[in-house]
């Protein structure tokens, strides 16, 4: 925040006590269904990371060991990653949930306020209420809730590097942060280089450096079997041709075409949208629009890994505010509400049922491409901010 908007959230301090009440009644259905869910299928991806910190605590191999059944997963993370859910470990299971669940929602404040800070210069406690309660209900971040995911925060960390206009941390310190704990955002190292902002990419690269060699120090036998084992098997992070694997090489698999064969188109067009992605950053960057260039790199990282669930998407909200704008174009405001709406809709699993349903000449193609629709709507989102967005820009 500038002192000018931390001045006018001083001055209305009843007005957001008002609107942490409204937001909190509005998203405790979404907590309430998750965190009362039965205890073995209740935010399973943050048992995950406390698994990981426990069997630090205990002394035994943090990637030998899995969640106890039925989910049996284990523990995908850089070991970084194990160190620091060290003090989820030290927390009861209960205590774990509610702070885990609380620090979502707050990073889910910081992005949408970043996210839509042109937008909120007026009536802004109101607005960022309503911002909030519709992000919330996002299918991408609903389920950041549902598995007790990380993703919303990375993408705290990385947009706050990129946007805080004074920052008190070093630039570049928190993409290095979310790269060393979660690989994906890697991807904001490739933007810094095309920017060519130096410092901030040097900054990045040394954390990332550093948090990752750090382990070898503390933990050298989890962070070989890491970095020389795990990362190696793919197998580890669940089923690769699964509907909420919304990646490009998730939408390939399900093609079922011959390994070699989805391998080599993969390579092909995960340079095609690289290239083309990482060109718009580029230019909105130099347009001085560095939301929009955020909101591209987020979506470089779910389409070009190998593997993105459907929770890797809370770079939607991101995308949603570079549509938004300043607010007063309405076309970009219907825009964003369409895209709104689609991923708030379970659309990949209406391509399931579609077919199941067996529909003589319909249900498997168009079974198959509803199915993909998240990743496919990503596509289609890369194209409206490289080049919908700037003419749009023009008119208005």
């Amino acid at each position: 925040m500038t002192s000018g908007e931390v001045r006018v959230v001083r001055r209305q301090w009843w007005a957001w006590a008002v609107v942490v009440l409204v937001v909190a009644a509005a998203v405790a259905p979404l907590v309430v269904v998750w965190l009362t869910n039965p205890d073995d299928q209740r935010l399973v991806d943050l048992d995950v990371y406390r698994t990981g910190g426990q069997m630090l605590l205990e002394g035994r191999p943090v990637y030998d060991y899995v969640t106890p059944p039925p989910q049996l997963l284990p523990f995908t993370y850089p070991p970084v990653a194990a160190m620091l859910a060290v003090a989820l470990a030290e927390m009861s299971w209960g205590t774990a949930q509610w702070v885990w669940t609380a620090g979502i929602f707050v990073a889910l404040a910081v992005t949408v306020w970043l996210s839509f800070r042109q937008a909120l210069r007026k009536y802004v406690p109101w607005v960022f209420a309503l911002l909030m309660v519709a992000c919330a209900y996002l299918m991408p971040i609903r389920d950041q809730v549902r598995f007790g995911q990380v993703d919303i925060l990375l993408v705290a960390l990385c947009l706050a590097d990129c946007m805080v206009k004074r920052p008190w941390w070093p630039r570049g310190f928190l993409i290095g942060l979310a790269t060393a704990v979660k690989l994906t955002p890697g991807v904001f190292l490739i933007y810094l280089l095309v920017t060519r902002q130096w410092r901030t990419f040097f900054m990045a690269s040394f954390t990332t450096a550093a948090l990752t060699l750090l382990p070898f120090v503390v933990i050298p036998r989890d962070a070989s079997q890491f970095w020389f084992s795990a990362l190696l098997d793919p197998n580890r992070l669940g089923s690769n041709a699964g509907t909420t694997n919304q990646s490009i090489r998730g939408m390939l698999i399900r093609l079922y075409l011959p390994e070699t064969a989805t391998a080599a188109i993969w390579l092909v067009i995960v340079a095609v949208v690289g290239w083309y992605g990482f060109r718009g950053a580029r230019d909105a960057y130099r347009a001085n629009d560095q939301l929009t260039a955020v909101a591209l790199v987020g979506l470089m990282a779910v389409l070009l890994s190998p593997v993105a669930w459907i929770h890797h998407l809370a770079w939607v909200v991101v995308v949603l505010g570079a549509i938004v704008g300043d607010g007063r174009d309405q076309v970009r405001l219907r825009v964003a509400a369409g895209v709104w709406l689609y991923y708030v809709l379970p659309i990949p699993w209406w391509g399931v049922s579609l077919k199941a349903a067996e529909i003589p000449g319909v249900s498997l193609v168009l079974g198959k491409i509803v199915q993909n629709g998240f990743g496919l709507g990503a596509l289609v989102l890369v194209w409206l901010l490289v080049s919908w967005l700037p003419k749009r820009r023009q008119i208005a």
